[in-house]
């Protein structure tokens, strides 16, 4: 990030123009000014002065400041790559969308707002200093751009040492990152691979860099290099949407959560074994940085990689850490470090590198090559892609599945900590006990997943097994605590807990209040009052939520939950109505409002809107179930089962679908009907005690 001047734009603004979903920008200088004409907040043309650059290589954007504080980044960009690689032009972060003025992911919309979004990786002791009274920010920083003390904390001590270099190993620095220093690895003959012959059970090297290199939420202010990071942010785990089940990435996910997967972190590899941080250079050219630590006569050779020596595919990271691209043009490799497995794009429809560059064929055919060259099939490291397919899917063995990896050390703490997290939607007498160790694990990731599984556990069992994590070392899992337990009534509370749930109640609410500037935060708290009873000020703060962004539908979805919790279910109709209005085809909110309309009795209505959520949300396996059972529960079973089979075909080992198809046809008295779904979700589900009971109970 720079301020904008002769020197730091990258871009033509000599009245060049750039076409997009019909408005024309056009980019100039003025008295030494720069600026863009471009479409604002109402979709009129408007000229805007840029005041700060944002980037260099490979492209560069700019930032509008407004008024209220607000700076906001063009989503047209400059291509900074030379004109013989595609580069030297505008282009627009989304080509293939029509984004308006309407859309979130328009420049002047949240979605593209510096001071929450970027601020706090791009700039140095970032200040956001956001009044929700004025819904104005005066975000403030130390350094404008990154520079030494992103990682190595407050430089004053450093600098004093700089002027008479006494005898201080630490040399001031407040973190001196030095996890390599002393530290050899020999490579073994036999294998080919390096081990370390120190333990490295400090990672305070990751942890300096995932602050800017994971895709996490911001809890707090004031992280400094050494601080703790679940102090100061909850990271995202492996979740759909934002890696692919084998862990791959998927969206922009920042490297941190793909490297924690690697059997290199397991080794305890660190950031700059491989990368000097000071230049941004790898170690070592091409494939020599991987040679550091496999012996390039067993790996750099085609009996390895099955390529020509030096040609495309010969390289280590073409196949182990194939690159996906962002922001159209910037291609960032997958830090996972992954054996390819094409065998598993064939059974589950993830990406792999083989068909990456062997574009003209299909999965099936690099899956057979690979298995004809190794003589078997591929593993790896990562073998969690199954557990993890099966529990997006809602498969019936998703429940077993993820317990048994969230229980699973040989496999990565993130992999384990995503499995548990995911067991909150299958727990049952069986599955919980594989959270009762993660809740008391030393890794941090997995405390803070397993203790937001436990939600769907009645009071005392869930008081019991979170209160501990009231006042665990770190933030991030204090306050998951303090919400999982906010909906226990304060009697319920024992009074050598009832101290700690209020300080971790109190710092849920200061992390909701930090970021006010976000309908999420707004909603969020305001559910927690809802849950503590608190229904005034509940209600005052998701009104609130949907004024800052009319288009948030939790808003809408909770305070119509508030108002179904205080029997006013038509002022939730009203609520929901309204979220309709703006957002038309929204499923969750045709769910939302199906729900409260069968309870209003208005069957007719409700089973309509429930059928609707279902039509918009083919893949949302829920709202096809909910739609099934209002229709049985209506006296339609024909059409419940003829539903279910429709969602069936689509989630084809839904526990809960199987379940209601069996439940249903029992109950109408067609045994065989039922026998069949019972069998399907047996096979399913094997280690299912429920399933295997339901099969037993209906064969002859």
């Amino acid at each position: 990030m720079q301020h904008v001047n002769d020197k730091t734009v990258l871009g033509n603004f000599d009245e060049a123009t750039f076409v997009y979903n019909g408005i024309t920008s056009t980019f100039f200088k003025r008295n030494a000014k720069y600026f863009v004409r471009t479409d604002g907040a109402d979709g009129a043309l408007a000229e805007y002065e840029l005041r700060y650059t944002f980037g260099v290589d490979p492209l560069q954007q700019y930032l509008v400041e407004f008024p209220d504080g607000r700076l906001q980044a063009l989503s047209i960009a400059w291509d900074t790559r030379p004109k013989d690689q595609g580069g030297q032009r505008w282009f627009h972060l989304y080509p293939n969308e029509k984004i308006d003025f309407r859309d979130e992911l328009h420049w002047t919309r949240r979605q593209q707002n510096w001071n929450f979004m970027c601020a706090d990786c791009h700039s140095i002791n970032v200040r956001k200093n956001y009044d929700a009274a004025s819904n104005t920010f005066k975000t403030a920083w130390s350094e404008i751009t990154v520079g030494c003390e992103a990682c190595h904390g407050p430089g004053s001590a450093h600098a004093a040492w700089a002027t008479t270099r006494p005898a201080d190993p630490s040399m001031g620095l407040t973190v001196r990152l030095d996890e390599r220093r002393g530290i050899a690895w020999a490579i073994d003959p036999a294998t080919g691979n390096a081990s370390r012959d120190q333990p490295n059970d400090r990672r305070t090297e990751v942890e300096v860099c995932a602050q800017c290199h994971a895709r996490r939420a911001q809890i707090a202010e004031g992280y400094v290099a050494g601080k703790p990071f679940l102090d100061h942010y909850r990271p995202s785990l492996l979740a759909p949407g934002l890696y692919y089940a084998d862990g791959q990435q998927r969206d922009e996910v920042y490297i941190w959560g793909s490297y924690l997967q690697s059997k290199m972190h397991r080794a305890g590899v660190t950031c700059s074994d491989c990368h000097e941080p000071h230049s941004g250079a790898l170690r070592a050219n091409a494939n020599a940085v991987c040679a550091q630590c496999h012996l390039p006569a067993r790996y750099d050779a085609p009996k390895h990689h099955f390529h020509k020596p030096d040609g495309k595919g010969s390289a280590c990271v073409d196949c182990h850490m194939p690159a996906t691209t962002y922001m159209v043009i910037d291609p960032r490799r997958d830090h996972s470090l992954r054996v390819p497995r094409p065998d598993q794009s064939v059974s589950l429809g993830i990406p792999n590198a083989c068909t990456g560059c062997h574009a003209d064929k299909d999965a099936a055919w690099a899956a057979a090559v690979l298995e004809g060259r190794l003589g078997r099939k591929p593993e790896g490291f990562q073998r969690f892609a199954a557990t993890l397919a099966a529990a997006a899917r809602g498969e019936a063995a998703a429940g077993s599945l993820l317990a048994a990896l969230a229980s699973d050390p040989s496999q990565a703490a993130i992999a384990r900590a995503s499995a548990a997290q995911a067991l909150g939607a299958a727990l049952s007498p069986q599955t919980l006990d594989a959270l009762r160790a993660p809740l008391a694990a030393a890794d941090p990731l997995l405390r803070l997943a397993a203790v937001s599984a436990l939600e769907a556990l009645p009071d005392e069992p869930r008081l019991a097994l979170a209160a501990p994590l009231l006042d665990d070392p770190l933030r991030a899992v204090r306050i998951e605590a303090a919400w999982l337990l906010s909906s226990i009534p304060d009697a319920s509370f024992p009074a050598t807990r009832k101290a700690a749930f209020e300080r971790a109640a109190a710092e849920y609410e200061a992390v909701q209040r930090y970021n006010f500037d976000r309908p999420e935060s707004r909603t969020s708290l305001g559910t927690f009052y809802a849950r503590r009873g608190r229904n005034d000020e509940a209600e005052k703060i998701l009104r609130s939520a949907l004024a800052l962004e009319p288009q948030h539908v939790p808003a809408y979805v909770n305070l119509a939950d508030l108002k179904r919790s205080q029997g006013q279910d038509a002022e939730g109709e009203a609520v929901l109505r309204e979220g309709l209005q703006r957002l038309p085809d929204n499923a969750t909110l045709h769910h939302v409002l199906g729900l409260t309309l069968v309870r209003l009795q208005r069957a007719d209505a409700g089973l309509a809107e429930l059928a609707r959520a279902a039509a918009l949300a083919p893949d949302d396996v829920r709202f096809a179930y909910v739609y099934a059972v209002g229709l049985y529960s209506n006296g339609k079973p024909q059409d419940a089962l003829a539903e279910i089979d429709r969602a069936l075909a689509r989630h084809p080992a839904s526990r809960e679908l199987l379940l209601a198809g069996a439940s249903f046809s029992r109950e109408r008295g067609a045994r065989e009907r039922a026998l069949g779904y019972a069998q399907r979700l047996a096979a399913a589900a094997p280690r299912d005690p429920q399933a295997q009971q339901l099969l037993r109970s209906l064969q002859p």
